[in-house]
């Protein structure tokens, strides 16, 4: 049997869960939005951002390098994938910024492990057991903030002291608004029942009618998440999982699809956040890169160094960070991988305090407690 605050609960989950799955909210008393993508299964760098300046970028990478004859040049070093047609004009426009020759502190080839040292911020894995994502919440002006995480689980990037919530998406049919509306005037009289059914109403208010959105498509995703960032009393922090990078065999179409998916959803996601955009960064980074060859089946294997990128209007970009280490024989990372030549840490630290400002020694000490004697990369912000 439901009593009244049985069928609250579940009244509020219905609305709640009518959000696509795999992305993750907070709020925070800030203008500043700030959203990770992140890249689960190692996606490849030189794949991605493909070093055509290097005399043995032809060579090193086979057929795996094909795609970049009609590239985009970033400079006379990099060029961007043929894939990634709008983030090249976000790149024209300064708004998307690249780092090569990048890894975290991880550096084994372990999907599991990898991802963990990602979202943890640790330098091995299962050291740290919260994420330096929900840690983040406690140096930028978060004040009281709360977290949703849309899917079955919270990403451990988003777990820790910092409250956050978390909804399974259902196969249950969405509840009418005269049911709703029947429900509000049960509680109207009830000052507890009452305001927690409010907030419940606000957040089904801000998902409007996505309820056809296609969890699947990326360009959906992007929209949604600038749905719940945009207004004015919506998140300011978010989490979104893809999946797919882990490109074993047949790599240049599975690719090129990934990065055509991943093009469309930071393109919603701008056209989504209207004005906001222009206070909005977005990281994209993935646990490890893959090897600079090709393998027997047309793919790639596990590798180190990769790329990541920052993307939106308070980014400081048009530009290509590496320290480039070369694809010749002698300079890959044993023998087989591009050589990591930056930290995944202090690139992520440095964003995050050039975009809201804060000290970047506490941002370091804060997101990366185990990366010792290492400074936050800076200038990465418009801020």
């Amino acid at each position: 049997m439901l009593d009244r605050r049985s069928f609250l609960a579940t009244g509020a989950g219905l609305a709640a869960m009518s959000l696509a799955p795999r992305i993750a909210f907070a709020r925070a008393e800030t203008d500043r939005r700030f959203v990770f993508i992140i890249q689960r299964g190692a996606a490849d760098g030189l794949g991605t951002i493909g070093a055509v300046g290097d005399p043995a970028f032809a060579g090193a990478r086979g057929t795996l390098g094909e795609d970049f004859a009609t590239a985009k040049k970033l400079d006379s070093t990099f060029a961007l994938h043929p894939a990634m047609a709008l983030l090249g004009q976000m790149y024209d426009g300064g708004e998307a910024l690249f780092a090569h020759a990048i890894a975290s502190p991880y550096r084994d080839r372990s999907h599991f492990d990898g991802q963990n040292v990602l979202e943890s911020g640790g330098t091995g894995a299962y050291q740290v057991k919260d994420g330096w994502l929900n840690r983040m919440l406690g140096v930028i002006p978060s004040g009281e903030a709360k977290a949703i995480a849309v899917s079955a689980t919270i990403p451990l990037a988003l777990r820790g002291a910092h409250e956050v919530t978390s909804y399974a998406p259902s196969a249950l049919p969405q509840a009418s608004d005269d049911l709703m509306a029947r429900v509000a005037a049960l509680y109207q009289g009830d000052s507890q029942l009452h305001g927690l059914w409010s907030e419940a109403m606000d957040t089904r208010t801000l998902t409007g009618d996505l309820t056809a959105a296609n969890a699947a498509n990326a360009a959906a995703t992007g929209s949604l998440a600038a749905k719940l960032l945009a207004p004015a009393n919506g998140a300011r922090i978010a989490m979104i999982e893809t999946g797919g990078w882990d490109t074993h065999a047949g790599q240049r179409p599975r690719l090129a699809a990934q990065l055509r998916g991943l093009d469309a959803m930071i393109a919603a996601l701008k056209t989504g956040m209207g004005p906001a955009w222009s206070d909005t960064m977005v990281l994209v980074a993935t646990e490890f890169g893959r090897t600079v060859a090709v393998n027997g089946t047309g793919g790639s294997d596990h590798g180190t160094g990769s790329a990541a990128m920052l993307v939106g209007g308070a980014v400081k970009g048009g530009r290509v960070m590496a320290d480039w280490p070369g694809l010749g024989q002698a300079a890959l990372f044993e023998g087989r991988d591009l050589k990591p030549t930056l930290g995944l840490d202090q690139f992520v630290a440095g964003a995050v305090a050039g975009h809201y400002g804060v000290e970047p020694g506490r941002v370091m000490a804060a997101l990366f407690p185990e990366t010792k004697g290492a400074a936050p990369v800076m200038g990465m912000s418009r801020a």
